[in-house]
């Protein structure tokens, strides 16, 4: 008797296990679904270029200006920080390579996701949970069109593409203060900057960037419409999946920078 319980607790954990596991795998098969077709030309088409183009407006466009403000403050607050520690323990010739490193490799590619995340991926949830209960996507299956293709890849790649773009902006913002914060607005600085940018910014680096950014804007629309479709069409549970991507969304940002800085530093 006592071991029927034991048996239900155990049946239900493999179960929870079990639908946990098929989540992460609809996760990894729709990104691969959607890398296929963004690599294929044949994909963009002008319903899918108008889709995409929008959600690159809303992502990236429309935020510009107020991001280049946040992120220039917030970087400028970071290299002060930086700089006044390496001045006070005397290793000022390491404050520029150290900020840049910082700056440029870890904190501002978090950054852009984070804020990316924040304004479009909890949007693109919202979306596509309504897209989904309202039988939008249906419709436009039984309409000759592909979901896929005209609706939900096109956000992911306006989204990884919105990611990639405000990252190389963060990081030149981020460049342009490190400069100044220790050569002022003379240009007599340059070669010695250019050739620290250029051990910092190695191959092999710049390489890691580019995919951790890639990583990056995949999770933030992949994550979320994924959680969206994965909902029942009910108008009550449609807060319940768009918290579950985004809390789910958090996760694998903080994953991908764990795994990248183990890749730099262990």
């Amino acid at each position: 008797m006592h071991s029927l319980p034991i048996l239900r607790s155990a049946t239900q954990a493999g179960g929870a296990l079990r639908a946990w596991l098929q989540s992460w795998w609809r996760v990894f098969h729709f990104g691969a679904i959607a890398l296929v077709m963004a690599a294929s030309p044949s994909a963009y088409d002008r319903e899918t270029r108008n889709v995409m183009a929008r959600q690159i407006y809303f992502t990236a466009l429309q935020i510009l200006p107020g991001f280049i403000v946040v992120t220039t403050l917030a970087c400028y607050v970071v290299m002060r920080a930086v700089l006044s520690a390496a001045t006070v323990y005397g290793f000022t010739e390491y404050a520029q390579d150290m900020a840049m490193r910082v700056l440029v490799l870890d904190l501002v590619p978090m950054f852009v996701a984070l804020f990316v995340a924040l304004r479009s991926g909890s949007a693109i949830g919202t979306e596509v949970v309504l897209m989904h209960i309202n039988g939008e996507l249906d419709a436009l299956q039984r309409r000759g069109a592909d979901p896929m293709r005209h609706a939900l890849v096109p956000r992911v790649i306006g989204s990884t593409l919105s990611v990639v773009s405000l990252t190389a902006v963060g990081g030149l913002i981020a460049l342009v203060l490190a400069y100044m914060g220790v050569y002022g607005l003379s240009p007599w600085g340059l070669p010695d900057f250019t050739h620290s940018v250029g051990q910092i910014f190695d191959p092999t680096a710049t390489i890691g960037l580019a995919m951790k950014s890639v990583l990056f804007g995949l999770t933030v629309a992949v994550i979320p419409i994924t959680a969206s479709l994965d909902m029942p069409k009910s108008m009550s549970l449609a807060p319940i999946g768009v918290l579950n991507g985004m809390v789910r969304l958090f996760l694998t940002l903080a994953l991908i920078e764990g795994a990248s800085l183990a890749t730099r530093y262990l």
